[in-house]
């Protein structure tokens, strides 16, 4: 859900028509998608864990941590939630996406918008299981050392908004991107680059500079490491009392520890994997 005059000013830039935001895709849509996905998932053979514990009331805000890159485990998420939950998941992108001709298009026609309050609140009244990652674009664009780190700033937006429309939380956590890479040049050496000069002299987001990195035999492309996910106990936005601001508060950090235990759990789950790398899915498949 698109502003209105957001899209006006988008329209007017380039020229072009922007597809319905409000409108889910077609079944056909779903389908091609689904089906475009399936190589990729069975390369990276996802495994979620604590589905059950999602709740059947709306609305719910997915919140979780944001994994390098941001775009190889989402949709893998978002996929098995539409598959074996019948829930459509409203992801709330950063505004970048939205000023980038063509993907603003894509993205739109697969359920992303732009990441205004408004456009929460709106999907929240609706009904819509939305989907957050509060350390936004920063999080995707980590640094050397900060392997699934969470990094929330003091962003509390979220809970605000689950505390004003009743929505239950769904604290997510995801790995297997992150152990994909090794990140070989991150923002800070390029701020500290004579690139970097530039770059502030003309005000650009250093949030939106991605690492370079390194994967499979030294490629940008990434090791086959299995993906691993996590779904934690809902948390109800209305049980925590006393001042607004600091249940607020609370409701934050209540989202925060679930995400980084989660973490923590998949971590100690993965490493003891035998299925983890591509060679021990190879040997299941063929021992049947």
């Amino acid at each position: 859900m698109l502003c209105v005059g957001r899209i006006a000013t988008l329209q007017a830039r380039y020229g072009l028509t922007m597809p319905d935001p409000n409108a889910r895709p077609s079944d056909a849509s779903l389908k091609a998608a689904i089906a475009t996905l399936e190589p990729y998932r069975r390369a990276v053979s996802p495994l979620f864990i604590g589905m059950d514990k999602i709740p059947d009331t709306r609305p719910l805000l997915f919140v979780g941590n944001h994994t390098l890159g941001g775009v190889l485990d989402v949709p893998l998420m978002n996929r098995e939630l539409f598959v074996e939950k019948d829930i459509f998941v409203r992801s709330l992108g950063d505004h970048f996406h939205f000023d980038l001709p063509l993907w603003r298009d894509l993205v739109t026609t697969f359920g992303v918008v732009d990441g205004t309050r408004e456009n929460c609140a709106r999907l929240m009244k609706a009904g819509e299981c939305v989907l957050v990652f509060p350390g936004g674009a920063r999080e995707v664009t980590k640094r050397k050392g900060e392997l699934y780190k969470l990094i929330w700033k003091e962003r509390r937006g979220f809970a605000r908004l689950a505390r004003a429309h009743n929505c239950t939380i769904v604290p997510f956590s995801a790995i297997g991107v992150e152990d994909a890479f090794d990140i070989v040049l991150d923002a800070d050496d390029f701020m500290k680059s004579p690139a970097g000069t530039i770059a502030k002299y003309m005000g650009w987001r250093t949030d939106l500079i991605p690492p370079i990195t390194r994967g499979l035999a030294g490629t940008p492309l990434p090791r086959p490491e299995r993906f691993y996910f996590r779904f934690g106990d809902p948390i109800d936005p209305a049980s925590f009392e006393g001042d607004e601001e600091d249940a607020i508060w609370a409701l934050r950090e209540a989202t925060r520890t679930a995400v980084e235990q989660g973490i923590e759990e998949l971590m100690t789950y993965r490493d003891t994997d035998p299925e983890r790398h591509l060679s021990g899915r190879i040997k299941r498949k063929l021992l049947g």
